[in-house]
């Protein structure tokens, strides 16, 4: 398997094992170690890993140790100080902070065996920033952050290259998480920079408020529009406005309830794409911060604000079929197999008919 697959397996097996790691050095032994095998170090080779690693703070009489140096030429390049699983992360980046300082590693993770948050000294040498360039989610895996992640895998990691990346990648996640910001709540600067461009008449406090609405559903408008366009230029296909036969079926009602779940699974990037495909669908008629979704062990379903009787539509997409279930409030839902997924933008109706019914319950 190539690691993008090792890491998706392990992130299956991770969501298995959490519940079990109350303690630190069960976090490590369970999460952290495996994790580092995946990246290609040998962590039984304490010249190339080194627990324990000895770092002489300045001002303290003792010398205090991380948790993990991975050492590179003999010298220690990545520190690794590790938290048990659960541990609030932002509670502990001074003490990797210490250790950085008193050491030359170039960079610095910040774990507790799910999240892992990638640090280094972009403001200052040998300063540690107070934030973190990446951070990486084992259970909230994007293939592009494992991409990044990747680029510190012992066959093709190249100390200058990654941090030469830093910068970008700093800069580029936090303009990403202003947008995001802005698309959920846009800020007031942002929507006077916006009327500044396109409103010519007085900019009164009401009219501010006003706007708020005005672009934060244009943005979302937006969003929806490009990741058309998009998908239907990749697929090489305009999409089609018809909409698909549905078969009437019997579904189990209320019974879809988190007990018959299988915990922390992690959906396919196919199935992913059905989830954003959906969102955008239904990008004006509900918040998309209330669309959520669930991989259970039979089928990927979108709900609303997670709960489990306000399922929006369920997908099954196994080896030779590929559908979708949409309740129809009767105790049925109905089916419509797909080939595609551009094919469900030709459900929007379908979709939001199923919203409404849920929000008005």
């Amino acid at each position: 398997m190539g690691f993008i697959e090792d890491v998706k397996q392990f992130a299956v097996e991770a969501a298995k094992r959490k519940d079990q790691c109350a303690t630190e050095e069960a976090t490590k032994m369970a999460l952290i170690v495996p994790f580092l095998k995946i990246l290609g170090y040998d962590v039984y080779n304490p010249e190339e890993v080194v627990p324990e690693y000895t770092a002489a703070v300045p001002g303290v009489k003792r010398d205090e140790k991380v948790d993990y140096a991975i050492i590179i030429d003999e010298q220690p390049v990545i520190l690794i100080e590790a938290k048990k699983h659960g541990e609030n992360l932002e509670n502990h980046s001074a003490q990797l902070f210490k250790y950085f300082t008193a050491t030359a590693a170039k960079f610095g993770i910040l774990t507790n065996g799910l999240v892992y948050r990638f640090y280094t000294d972009l403001n200052k040498d040998n300063i540690m920033d107070q934030t973190p360039f990446l951070e990486f989610d084992l259970l909230n895996l994007r293939e592009s952050t494992i991409g990044e992640v990747k680029k510190f895998h012992k066959d093709t990691f190249d100390v200058d290259g990654v941090f030469n990346n830093a910068s970008e990648l700093k800069y580029t996640n936090a303009i990403k998480a202003f947008f995001a910001a802005q698309l959920n709540e846009p800020a007031e600067d942002f929507v006077k920079y916006i009327l500044s461009e396109i409103y010519s008449g007085k900019r009164t406090q009401a009219t501010i408020e006003r706007f708020v609405f005005i672009i934060k559903d244009a943005l979302n408008a937006l969003i929806s529009e490009m990741m058309t366009d998009k998908i239907s230029a990749a697929l090489g296909k305009g999409i089609t406005q018809s909409q698909p036969e549905g078969k009437i079926e019997d579904y189990d009602g209320d019974q879809d309830d988190d007990t018959i779940e299988a915990e922390d699974l992690i959906p396919t990037e196919e199935e992913m794409q059905c989830y954003y495909i959906i969102k955008a669908v239904l990008g004006k008629t509900l918040p998309l911060d209330r669309i959520t979704h669930k991989k259970t062990e039979n089928y990927f379903k979108i709900k609303i604000d997670g709960k489990v009787t306000k399922w929006i539509c369920r997908i099954y997409i196994k080896e030779r079929v590929r559908f979708l279930q949409i309740p129809d409030g009767d105790k049925k839902s109905i089916r419509y197999d797909f080939e595609n997924t551009n094919e469900l933008y030709a459900l929007d109706g379908k979709l939001i008919e199923s919203v409404m019914m849920l929000t008005t319950q």
